[in-house]
């Protein structure tokens, strides 16, 4: 039987104005597994991404990530969960103006105590496996520019390379080829998909693309109106599920 990585019990998200994003979510996710959450606009995706590191706050129910409470995580604690968590987002959050290197570089601060990690004083090991991890999505040529100097899909290999320097036993990825073209959407989720697997790292990954959603994921979860309503392999994600949970009110 897989490990379990995380789950989530009973999972609900009510904002303060009484919009209620997530309704009793109860998931299992194992070890090496790559899940991709597909579901209409508004259907609670990125709100329950951001609650599994606690970037949003729950009002109910329970998440335990590698067998602690999230929930009940502070301090030290909570930013030690938080590192065993990356994170790949939408539009790649890099600092524009520092080489490729340095960007991945900032995966490494959590391992770091604050006043060397502001003056960015990274270990020759930490430069080395930068320079390798930007090898292993396609990059190594691209290591010294400036991050806004690279394509769309180039930001958004980094944003992976920066994710896997964490050492991450979990990857989440909000929307990550949202704003890319076929082709460059195609690179990325190949590259995403093989560091997951050549890391035996655990991967959600959050998308809007069905088609891509099932050409890549081992398993898919869809969510509507904050609700699962489908969880299940690829070959099991009919047209009729499909429609029921974009169309259909």
């Amino acid at each position: 039987m897989s490990e379990v990585v995380l789950e989530t019990k009973d999972l609900s998200m009510v904002f303060p104005d009484g919009t209620q994003a997530l309704k009793n979510v109860t998931l299992t996710i194992k070890k090496g597994e790559l899940v991709s959450i597909i579901g209409p606009s508004g259907a609670g995706k990125s709100t329950f991404m951001r609650s599994l590191n606690m970037l949003n706050k729950p009002t109910d129910g329970q998440i335990v990530f590698e067998g602690e409470n999230v929930l009940k995580a502070r301090g030290k604690q909570l930013r030690q969960i938080r590192r065993r968590i990356g994170m790949v987002f939408q539009h790649f959050n890099l600092i524009k103006r520092s080489p490729t290197y340095q960007n991945v570089l900032h995966g490494r601060l959590g391992y770091m105590p604050s006043l060397k990690g502001g003056l960015g004083r990274f270990s020759e090991e930490d430069t080395r496996q930068a320079l390798e991890i930007l090898r292993r999505v396609g990059l190594e040529d691209q290591a010294f520019k400036r991050a806004d100097e690279l394509s769309g899909g180039q930001q958004q290999r980094v944003g992976i390379a920066r994710a896997i320097a964490q050492t991450p036993s979990l990857l989440l990825a909000d929307e990550p080829i949202a704003s890319l073209d076929p082709s460059s959407s195609e690179n990325v989720m190949t590259y995403l998909k093989n560091v997951c697997q050549e890391d035996g790292l655990t991967s959600i990954v959050n998308l809007h693309q069905v088609d891509f959603a099932k050409k890549f994921a081992h398993r898919i979860i869809g969510i509507k109106a904050g609700e699962v309503v489908f969880d299940g392999s690829p070959k099991e994600l009919t047209e009729g599920i499909t429609n029921h949970l974009y169309y259909s009110k």
